[in-house]
């Protein structure tokens, strides 16, 4: 018998108190008597998500509440939109692997980065590809496409897959990383983290009123970083998101 996953990011043990926890992993059910079908259908995916973000892209996710019969049964599903030239960027999933199947789109370049030797594996798909990013490991879809958006549906193996973005674990986290740790993490200046802080605090309709746009993968805008123990030579690219 192995622990059950967790559907949360951790567990405090109470010592204090002898009454029974109010803190459960998954949702109270339903008398099965009662279930009827719509309980088992959603249509929560079937509508494009919006893409005007900092980033390009949406992810649009079933949940207990949108479709309730998934409860217990250990997945979830996405649908990923992807602007022209978008990106999801560097992230994790702490309780789930992920499979990406491309419905729509020619030039969608996907890629993980594993853990025992930081070895990147990537592949650029067309529509009716499908790509599998292991549990708990950074990676992103970027649409190489400038003219065209591009949707994928996932399917993760978790009702609580979790999700870390790792700009934004770096550099918008609350209360703050020390600069010092980023600086020394990065090996780059305090204005590197200052300029990169900004830019992933500001929406699209700040940067437009700027007239200006910002590097892709913002937060590697160096010409070489230090990335969770990989260092990456990255040619700095810009594109309007």
């Amino acid at each position: 018998m192995q622990d059950p996953d967790l559907l949360m990011d951790y567990c405090v043990a109470d010592q204090a108190s002898r009454t029974p926890p109010f803190f459960f992993n998954g949702e109270l059910c339903k008398n099965p008597a009662l279930a009827v079908a719509d309980d088992f259908w959603t249509s929560s995916l079937s509508k494009p998500g919006i893409t005007g973000n900092l980033f390009g892209s949406n992810v649009t996710t079933t949940t207990t509440k949108n479709l309730p019969g998934s409860n217990t049964q250990g997945l979830t599903m996405a649908r990923i939109d992807i602007a022209p030239g978008g990106l999801v960027p560097l992230h994790s999933h702490p309780r789930g692997a992920e499979v990406v199947l491309l419905l729509k789109g020619t030039q969608v370049m996907v890629g993980f980065v594993e853990a025992m030797e930081n070895k990147l594996y990537v592949q650029q798909l067309r529509s009716g590809d499908a790509f599998v990013f292991p549990k708990g490991l950074a990676h992103f879809l970027f649409n190489l496409d400038g003219a065209a958006p591009a949707v994928a549906l996932a399917g993760l193996s978790s009702q609580s897959p979790g999700v870390q973005l790792v700009p934004l674990a770096a550099f918008r986290s609350e209360p703050r990383i020390p600069e010092e740790v980023l600086k020394k993490t990065f090996r780059v200046s305090g204005q590197d983290i200052q300029r990169i802080q900004r830019n992933l605090g500001k929406e699209k309709k700040e940067r437009e009123k700027e007239g200006k746009t910002i590097p892709f993968l913002v937060v590697f805008v160096v010409d070489s970083v230090a990335l969770l123990g990989l260092v990456i030579e990255i040619q700095v690219m810009q594109v309007e998101l």
